[in-house]
């Protein structure tokens, strides 16, 4: 009980990032149980969730949040709002340019238009909030659009996505279908389909009326349209995950890897192809029958599988991290947390210059990291790399990644912050060589928002 913003509280009395992330989640899918939505749902089937509760998401996201966006005059169609409708198997967008003024888009809902929001975390901070918590659970970005409906009407073609899709109704109702994937190069694709006709759909695995505080939630692939009923407009945010984040994305980053070592360390991937190979492979000669045809592709299947000895599984998850990163919301501290980190350090102009600059951490101040998912080690060419995301923007990918370049004889120090967490440890503690190492990289950490104290370092 007690909607969004009383859950996000609770969750701030939690220590441990992961646990407000699983808890979250938890609370997304309740009644049904976490690990029995990922054994029977999860990238297979649709799962409905009926509450009852009108409730039950109060806080997240509403008309008047909507109507608060356009007034703000940040909203522009095309780059955050989208003008669509669907009739007669005809889905359109009516996008004008520029900024998305309320008057002209309430005028295009009144006249049956759909509005997409596109980004709604960058308007909203209970949405950014919900959002910055529930990414670390899935380990893949977690977006958003809303979606206002009016009633009696329908904004989009059928269609599949590329991502992981939950639906929380939060005002009104709407009506779904659901299908299948259709052929199975269609299960779990890399990407969106096109719009569909109604003539290319089976019948719906599941059809149903969503109401205020329900859930629906359908794998990728999967096809699905919604519709208002006639007696009532819809407001609903759809919550992404998993796009472009499946092993065929992983390999894409480690086989490449694999071969630029090879190539580096085993003479036989440098040794010349066979001078008259030209003259007994390619798919005109497919169907001969020549010892050398066999020859080669036994030859090729050997290096392939040979290739798996040079790669680089670990290097390739910390790129994948990086991209992870880079993808991440910033977090949103609470009250407390701000008092114990720069953004709450009082610094600042006073009685002919500033005050309170000086950020003094000694060997007995206390530290944890702000966050697990915060950060990621990467060793790289160019030396060890700190990737961060405390300096992200809402919205995707506005910022360059963020990242420190680091001494490596600091990362056994932020190793051991990683594994400390969510305990504080004092800066004393760190596995560098001296005692000015330890506080000039905690020191270092502390300013980019990385790091936070037990206790404030100064009061203002």
């Amino acid at each position: 009980g007690g909607g969004v913003s009383q859950l996000l509280q609770r969750l701030a009395r939690l220590e441990d990032s992961r646990q407000r992330a699983a808890e979250l989640f938890r609370w997304m899918l309740a009644p049904v149980a976490p690990a029995a939505f990922l054994g029977r749902h999860w990238e297979r089937a649709p799962l409905l969730v009926r509450r009852g509760d009108p409730g039950y998401y109060a806080g997240l996201f509403s008309t008047a949040d909507f109507d608060a966006a356009l007034r703000g005059g940040e909203v522009h169609f095309g780059t955050h709002l989208d003008v669509t409708s669907y009739a007669e198997g005809m889905r359109e967008t009516h996008n004008p340019s520029g900024r998305a003024l309320p008057a002209v888009v309430w005028d295009f809902y009144q006249n049956g238009c759909s509005l997409r929001l596109l980004c709604p975390q960058a308007f909203s901070p209970t949405v950014w909030h919900f959002l910055s918590i529930l990414q670390e659970q899935f380990g893949s970005m977690a977006g958003a659009n809303t979606y206002l409906t009016p009633p009696g009407t329908q904004g989009f073609a059928p269609h599949y996505d590329d991502i992981e899709a939950f639906v929380l109704q939060l005002e009104g109702k709407k009506h779904w279908r659901v299908y299948k994937p259709r052929t199975d190069a269609e299960v779990l694709p890399q990407f969106s389909s096109a719009n569909l006709t109604q003539a290319e759909l089976g019948e719906p695995v599941l059809e149903t009326v969503l109401e205020a505080g329900d859930l629906l939630y359908f794998p990728r692939g999967f096809i699905h349209q919604g519709d208002c009923l006639p007696e009532a407009h819809s407001l609903h945010i759809t919550v992404s995950s998993y796009q472009r984040n499946s092993w065929g994305d992983f390999l894409e980053k480690l086989i490449p890897a694999a071969l630029q070592m090879a190539l580096e360390e085993d003479v036989e991937y440098r040794r010349g192809l066979p001078m008259d190979y030209l003259q007994y492979m390619g798919v005109a000669n497919s169907d001969k029958v020549d010892a050398r045809r066999t020859a080669f592709v036994e030859k090729v299947q050997s290096l392939i599988k040979k290739l798996i000895d040079y790669a680089p599984i670990d290097a390739a998850v910390d790129q994948r991290a990086k991209s992870f990163l880079h993808d991440c919301l910033p977090p949103v501290l609470t009250q407390s947390e701000k008092a114990q980190s720069v953004y709450g350090f009082p610094a600042r102009w006073q009685d002919g210059g500033p005050c309170n600059v000086d950020i003094l951490i000694t060997k007995d101040t206390e530290v944890r990291l702000l966050r697990h998912g915060i950060i990621r080690l990467c060793n790289e060419e160019a030396g060890v790399m700190l990737y961060y995301t405390t300096e992200n923007s809402r919205v995707y990918h506005k910022e360059e990644p963020k990242f420190l370049e680091l001494d490596p004889e600091y990362t056994d120090s932020i190793e051991f912050l990683l594994s400390s967490y969510p305990n504080h440890v004092s800066v004393d503690n760190l596995p560098c060589e001296t005692l000015e190492e330890k506080i000039s990289l905690a020191t270092l950490l502390f300013e980019r928002g990385i790091l936070t104290t037990k206790k404030p370092l100064a009061q203002i």
